[in-house]
């Protein structure tokens, strides 16, 4: 049975040649993952609160992260995906195959001594990382921290052979591994907690990762991988070493971001117990449509870019850019309203359970509130940065994301400074201010503009590398989906206020019954504004849906059979 599951079709999945489609299948497979990373999120708030437990669990995966995405995300959307991508269109897939040999070794032999090293040096990193933890919530943070150095050497490995899967265009299995990741987790906070106590969370988080990279390991196989240990000798392929310094700018704009989470932590560590936990929180829930609808287009149009770069194709280019780049605003930017207006009900469905009491969800409601803010931001960075390494511009992003850093540190400095909002004395502000403010909004405020900063930025450079981005196309959408997106807006503050405020629903089934029907309401509002506002995207998701449900013949409108590099 074990071999016939193996051996069947789902695992052998044929490439997906429309970017709607990838696109399709990268969101509902998020859908489900985050769902079950709410889940997730849900049982760890009900069983720990935000408290010293949840801290420490946050605060011990910021170096193994780091490790990950500095050796492993860099050389993946910056380099990797478009050389083995070029090879494949090329037809030249042995050469292909033993580039991703010769990462996949060097990934394994660097991962695996740094984290051994790391492991050794925790108890002196984590005072760094976490000058504000002391004693048992200092001692379960090294804990946490040194099992999950497992997790970058699975991830690693893992996210090497999803790279391949990607530049195939089989998207199916590379999107249902973050849901295995999360089911690992989850696995280890209901059934590992109990024999192991907290360090029972970091097993699961290496269990997630080990179901992350056996999920999409037989799916690589029958596209033709097969594992050449290069461990000494890969540096002398050309197409490595290519990769190696095509991610080098890219690893260096990602240790800038990965620094903005580290300062995050070590602030966080010095506020009061459980604000670590709080922003984590608030994070993980704008996410949801950041990963779905950001990261997911941006993962399944990379590949088309890359290649449309590669063949310096400028006006298919931009046409494709453009028209992700509205599908990503026209989904985000109503979800971003919907999360703010309704961000209180929000919270307490998802979280307001066991030891996770209204203080703890004032407050994550509020971080969220401010982070939403932003969200259209976060969720072009993702296209934004791919369209810069598409046209094999690494560096470009490294100084915009040095820029951005730097606007984030000063505000964290000038908003976390003792009696102070937005760096004003407490004396010049009223009192009923002070007793507002919470020292971790500061960090929710400073990632939210710096994160905009970096969008502004990378836009106004974009232009200067091509001849246009359509901007006009760009405008005229993004307006008439702002104004529709107020219109929903209106309606779903209204209906809010219909069903109950809040102080009026007690119960999770009444606030959920407010939540739905509040955000039903906007969605309905939404759909019949852009309907008449003549939002194109609109009509382009309805006629997707409408293709899909009749299963009507699909049309692909941009030329990717090239790109794939198979003749399927």
């Amino acid at each position: 049975m074990i071999k016939k599951f193996v051996n069947s079709k789902f695992l052998n999945e044929k490439p997906t040649q429309s970017i709607a489609a990838a696109a399709l299948i990268i969101s509902l497979a998020g859908v489900a993952s985050r769902l079950l990373g709410l889940f997730r999120d849900r049982i760890l708030a009900g069983q720990f609160g935000a408290g010293d437990t949840l801290d420490a669990y946050y605060a011990a995966f910021r170096i193994p992260d780091l490790i990950y995405n500095l050796m492993i995300v860099g050389a993946l959307s910056a380099a990797f995906i478009p050389v083995f991508t070029e090879l494949i269109s090329e037809k030249k897939e042995d050469e292909a195959w033993e580039l991703s040999s010769g990462i996949l070794s060097l990934q394994i032999l660097l991962a695996t001594t740094v984290s051994l090293v790391l492991v050794l040096l925790a108890p002196w990193l984590m005072k760094l990382i976490t000058p504000g933890f002391t004693g048992a919530k200092m001692e379960l943070t090294v804990t946490l921290t040194r099992i999950m150095f497992l997790s970058p050497i699975l991830l690693g490995i893992s996210g090497i052979i999803g790279g391949a899967l990607v530049s195939f265009k089989k998207f199916l299995i590379y999107s249902l591994a973050p849901i295995f990741y999360n089911a690992g987790i989850i696995i280890g906070a209901l059934f590992f907690v109990k024999p192991f106590g907290p360090a029972g969370l970091a097993w699961g988080v290496v269990l997630g990762a080990l179901m992350h990279l056996l999920i999409q390991y037989p799916s690589v196989k029958f596209s033709g991988f097969n594992f050449k240990p290069m461990f000494f000798s890969a540096w002398k392929n050309p197409n490595v070493r290519r990769v190696l310094n095509l991610m080098i700018p890219r690893t260096l704009t990602i240790a800038v971001s990965q620094i903005n989470f580290t300062i995050i932590t070590i602030f966080a560590s010095t506020l009061a117990t459980g604000s670590l936990a709080i922003f984590n929180f608030a994070n993980n829930i704008q996410s949801g449509p950041l990963g779905l609808f950001g990261v997911s287009f941006a993962i399944a149009v990379f590949p088309t870019l890359s290649a449309l770069g590669a063949k310096k194709e400028s006006a298919k280019f931009v046409s494709v850019f453009s028209r992700t780049f509205r599908q990503v605003l026209f989904f985000v930017i109503p979800l971003s309203m919907f999360l703010f207006v309704l961000r209180a009900q929000t919270v307490r469905v998802l979280l307001g359970t066991g030891k996770f009491n209204w203080e703890d969800t004032i407050f994550t409601f509020q971080v969220l509130g401010i982070m939403a803010i932003s969200l259209f931001a976060q969720a072009l960075l993702p296209l934004l940065n791919r369209a810069f390494y598409a046209l094999q511009n690494t560096k470009t992003p490294l100084y915009i994301a040095l820029v951005s850093e730097g606007i984030n540190i000063t505000l964290v400095f000038l908003l976390l400074r003792s009696g102070t909002v937005f760096g004003i004395s407490e004396t010049l502000v009223s009192a009923k201010l002070m007793d507002w403010w919470n020292p971790v909004f500061g960090l929710a405020i400073a990632f939210s503009v710096a994160s905009v900063v970096n969008m502004i930025l990378l836009i106004v450079y974009l232009r200067k590398n091509l001849p246009n981005i359509d901007g006009k196309n760009i405008l005229d959408s993004t307006t008439r989906i702002i104004a529709a997106t107020f219109i929903a807006g209106v309606v779903t503050q209204i209906s809010k206020y219909i069903v109950g405020t809040r102080g009026e629903l007690d119960t999770f089934v009444e606030v959920l019954v407010q939540l739905i029907i509040a955000g039903g309401a906007g969605v309905a509002a939404f759909c019949l504004a852009s309907y008449y506002l003549n939002v194109k995207e609109f009509f382009q998701f309805t006629d997707s849906i409408t293709r899909k449900i009749f299963r009507a013949k699909k049309i692909i409108t941009e030329d990717t059979a090239e790109v794939s590099g198979v003749g399927e």
